[in-house]
């Protein structure tokens, strides 16, 4: 397809998923990441910048470099996040807080004003930004997480809202649970907040799902390929679940 494609946290992950999805359908793939060494690792025709997605003036430069280069972008996807401090509210760090909204819902922002101003005049793109099942419920011990995820539904949402008219959709993907070193690292977090084994907690997470299962980082990948797709060229605004229908958050 040959379409220019951003995706922070790229490197790793989900992030590396959607990369490799959508560079499989030919388009150009630029990835940001703060892992270095992901970074120097990435497979032949993905192109990656180590980036810190929450800093300013980072991302400052990566628009002006991504202008000077393509001349534009047809795809941005916000990915970068991080968990945060998994504790009850009273004993919730202020810094911890701060710094999981600032990957989570400052890097959103920042992903979506350098895109805003490279789709704006070619009257065309997309923005999909990655918040979590997490952004449509609560979640006992993760209020800093749900607070940032629920803030980046707000935001696209309202991005939506103004760039439609522009031509240029806007859309969140809500993965449930998904496999991998991420969510290990969140359940070994919350087991130990609730005293609860890791494996009792794994169980719970699927089994509050009507598919009784986790999602995997490629069920979220299809999602973005088709939200970046002309088949969802009626789709924006919409905060899209791809976690099996969660219906118990805390089983």
């Amino acid at each position: 397809m040959n379409r220019r494609v951003l995706i922070t946290a790229g490197a790793n992950g989900i992030g590396l998923v959607m990369a490799r999805a959508f560079a499989a359908l030919g388009d150009r793939v630029r990835v940001t990441d703060v892992d270095e060494a992901a970074v120097a690792a990435l497979p032949a025709g993905i192109r990656g910048t180590v980036c810190d997605a929450a800093s300013e003036a980072a991302m400052d430069l990566l628009f002006a470099d991504i202008a000077q280069e393509w001349g534009g972008l047809a795809i941005a996807v916000a990915n970068a996040g991080i968990k945060g401090p998994t504790a009850a509210i009273e004993e919730m760090p202020l810094e911890g807080w701060h710094q999981c909204l600032g990957v989570n819902l400052d890097g959103a922002m920042l992903l979506a004003r350098g895109a805003a101003r490279l789709m704006k005049p070619a009257r065309q793109g997309v923005i999909i930004f990655i918040s979590s099942t997490s952004g449509l419920y609560g979640t006992p011990f993760r209020a800093p997480y749900v607070a940032a995820k629920w803030g980046v539904i707000g935001l696209m949402k309202t991005v939506a809202m103004e760039l439609g008219p522009h031509g240029i959709r806007a859309n969140a993907i809500c993965p449930g649970s998904v496999n991998g070193p991420r969510i290990d690292r969140v359940i070994e977090a919350e087991a130990a907040a609730k005293g609860m084994t890791p494996q009792a907690v794994r169980q719970g997470y699927a089994s509050g799902t009507a598919m009784k299962r986790l999602t995997e980082a490629q069920d979220v990948a299809d999602m973005a390929v088709f939200l970046a797709s002309d088949g969802a060229r009626m789709v924006t605004g919409q905060a899209l679940a791809v976690d099996g229908m969660t219906y118990n958050v805390d089983p």
